[in-house]
């Protein structure tokens, strides 16, 4: 069968995904295999110098070196650790983040996975933190573009509206969550980020970070992108939307992905945990082009070398994964 969005995909259907993974024992074998292809490696001391089958009923890898000796399993050292739930349940959310182009709330995974609605959020989560990518860097042509993330102000509560009319002013964007993104032309690919403000520092940063100097960007009429250090063209929507290669057309349709879970999927989401959920979704749509179990695949490797705990999930600051500050504007 053909994958969601491509027909050329090769997709997995949820009796394929329970015959190939039938229980912990050959979800944990896969695992295995994506963290480890050329065999089980410490994650403690690098030493290739490991028995495994230990009777241990959660480690069941122990290194032999000497100077180590410690115990660990496949969840050691990535974005599982310290989790109690099993392998197959771990495996069968990534299918499910994977394959849902508008995400999957925590109270529907909570339902499929027979866990509380509370795990499912924190599972969700960590999923997310195994998409995000590190260290993109593009060459161009790009579009840069931004978003504003939030509910309709008509629909607010008289007293909010109120209230963001005296601190905010009024306008679409009153009261949202600013988002900057990037599209790779050449590739497809995306880097984007929920800001604080979409400063023109703020903004530039941004596109230094993640675009080469002297590459060709393309942008709207914003102020904040003028006189900047590339080959810069921008359309005026107050104009129009197209001018031959000059558009961010590609952006806003990653925009639209994102603001249909918004209103479809997640009803809300906390200013707090808004570039959590932003990654998500960049993270799959630069996974888009691979097949099912590849995209499975790339979240598993992902996993590595990161951890969320619940303390930093929930913590009043909120910082743990380069979000910004909670307070409002």
């Amino acid at each position: 069968m053909s994958g969601p969005g491509r027909s050329y995909r090769t997709g997995i259907s949820l009796q394929d995904l329970f015959r190939l993974f039938p229980d912990d024992e050959a979800a944990e074998a896969w695992f295995i295999k994506k963290r480890w292809p050329g065999g089980v490696v410490c994650p403690h001391c690098g030493s290739t110098n490991v028995q495994e089958g230990a009777k241990h009923p959660s480690m069941p890898f122990r290194c032999r070196e000497k100077e180590c000796g410690k115990r660990f399993s496949t969840k050691t050292g990535t974005i599982m650790e310290g989790s109690k739930l099993g392998y197959q349940t771990w495996l069968v959310a990534a299918y499910l983040l994977s394959t849902s182009l508008k995400s999957v709330s925590s109270t529907k995974l909570a339902r499929d996975l027979n866990i509380t609605q509370r795990s499912a959020w924190f599972l969700a989560h960590r999923l997310r933190a195994a998409l995000k990518a590190e260290g993109q860097r593009f060459y161009g042509p790009v579009e840069i573009d931004e978003t504003y993330v939030g509910g309709r102000y008509k629909n607010r509560p008289r007293a909010v509206r109120d209230r963001m009319a005296l601190e905010m002013g009024w306008g679409g964007s009153a009261g949202k969550e600013p988002v900057v993104g990037i599209r790779d032309r050449p590739t497809g690919h995306v880097a984007a980020r929920a800001i604080y403000i979409a400063d023109r520092r703020t903004l530039l940063n941004f596109l230094y970070e993640h675009v080469k100097l002297g590459s060709t960007v393309y942008s709207d009429g914003a102020a904040q992108y003028r006189r900047i250090p590339y080959d810069h063209h921008a359309v005026e929507h107050s104009e129009e939307y197209v001018r031959g290669d000059v558009h961010t057309n590609g952006l806003e349709s990653f925009w639209s992905m994102i603001k249909r879970a918004y209103k479809g999927t997640f009803h809300k989401l906390s200013p707090k945990h808004l570039d959590r959920y932003v990654q998500e979704f960049a993270g799959r749509h630069n996974l888009r082009e691979q097949d099912t179990i590849e995209m499975m695949a790339a979240i598993a490797i992902g996993m590595r070398g990161k951890r969320l705990r619940y303390t930093e999930l929930i913590a009043p600051n909120g910082l743990p994964n380069g979000s910004r500050p909670t307070a409002s504007r």
